[in-house]
């Protein structure tokens, strides 16, 4: 069945929702996922290069800051809540700045493996009249060595039992493989410990028993190998079938300018609960990383007690905020409770 109040129409439920706000500051969340360095190379272009027909690009600025993994990182500890992560970083400069950049912001470190035989993820774009010109990656591809991943999953051992939930970033980079999924999603089942899945297609087979996992639109047809179908009935029965093939809690589609929906099994009536909510976003400038926002904001939810559609309807009016934002960009603890004034 369909739930048409899917956003706070009463004073009493923004309450409650201010209320789970307050309980951000301090909730303990685990992310395990694969770090990247997302560096920026900006410029103006006057001419074109005499030896290709290509923009000469003059340079006037340059910044850094975490992405993937990272960049779910950045947006919980905007929101106040005590983050440890978990990943792979090469023995390099970008592995350097990533990890100055998460302690300077208070993250816990200790799970961050260094690997001297791998490079840290970078992905460098050169902007010139705002407009991407191109982008060039740094990254080893293949598995973690033996090694690296019997430290990660000593890490996880370590460091999961502290969380009250655990988000699970997969870029397809190696570091969420089968065995880091089976075992974290194993710790915590046993724990009673929300755990949430930001999907690839590859592994999705393996997010058996999570709390809910996260695709957009296109990431979960093609989860599901399926071509997209543009009606509501298809998206209806795509959630379902999701939900029954990973055995999980929920699943929450993020649909883009038409908003999410929440898919919410319920062993006792057969049928899922579905709530569709409307998007909260008046103006989008840019929807970089929102889909991190989205993940953060109703993991970090669900670690403060609330509901799972409470968690939703928060993570929305979050993402609602940060695609109004030019860049990726995060939101904190004010922006978040002025959008539910």
């Amino acid at each position: 069945m369909i739930n048409p109040r899917t956003m706070p129409s009463t004073r009493a439920e923004r309450q409650e929702l201010l209320r789970t706000i307050a309980r951000f500051p301090g909730c303990r969340v685990l992310v395990v996922g694969d770090l990247m360095l997302d560096q920026y190379v900006r410029g103006e272009v006057g001419r074109i290069s005499p030896e290709a027909p290509v923009p000469v690009v003059r340079v006037t600025g340059e910044s850094s800051i975490p992405g993937g993994a990272g960049n779910v990182v950045n947006n919980l500890a905007s929101l106040g809540a005590c983050v440890s992560v978990l990943g792979v970083v090469g023995e390099d400069e970008a592995g350097s700045r990533l990890m100055e950049h998460f302690r300077g912001r208070g993250v816990n470190v200790e799970g961050v493996c260094i690997d001297a035989e791998r490079q840290t993820t970078q992905k460098c774009r050169v902007i010139a009249e705002r407009q991407q010109v191109v982008r060039f990656d740094r990254e080893t591809s293949g598995l973690l060595s033996h090694a690296t991943e019997s430290r990660l999953l000593a890490s996880l051992e370590r460091e999961l039992p502290k969380a009250a939930a655990v988000i699970l970033s997969d870029y397809g980079k190696g570091v969420v493989n089968a065995r880091v999924l089976r075992r974290a999603i194993s710790l915590a089942s046993r724990r009673g410990i929300p755990v949430t899945v930001d999907p690839k297609p590859e592994h999705f087979r393996l997010y058996k028993g999570v709390t809910c996992v996260t695709p957009n639109t296109s990431e979960a047809w093609a989860c599901m190998r399926r071509d997209p179908r543009p009606s509501a009935a298809a998206l209806d029965a795509l959630g379902r079938d999701i939900l029954k093939l990973l055995k999980s809690r929920s699943v929450l589609i993020t649909r883009g300018p038409d908003g999410m929906s929440l898919f919410e099994s319920q062993e006792s009536r057969g049928r899922p609960r579905i709530t569709h909510i409307p998007t909260r976003a008046r103006e989008v400038f840019d929807v970089s990383g929102a889909g991190d926002t989205v993940i953060s904001t109703l993991t970090l939810a669900l670690a403060a007690g609330a509901p799972l559609r409470r968690a939703a309807v928060l993570a929305n009016h979050a993402a609602g905020i940060v695609v109004a934002k030019l860049g990726t960009a995060t939101t904190d603890l004010k922006e978040l409770a002025r959008s539910i004034k």
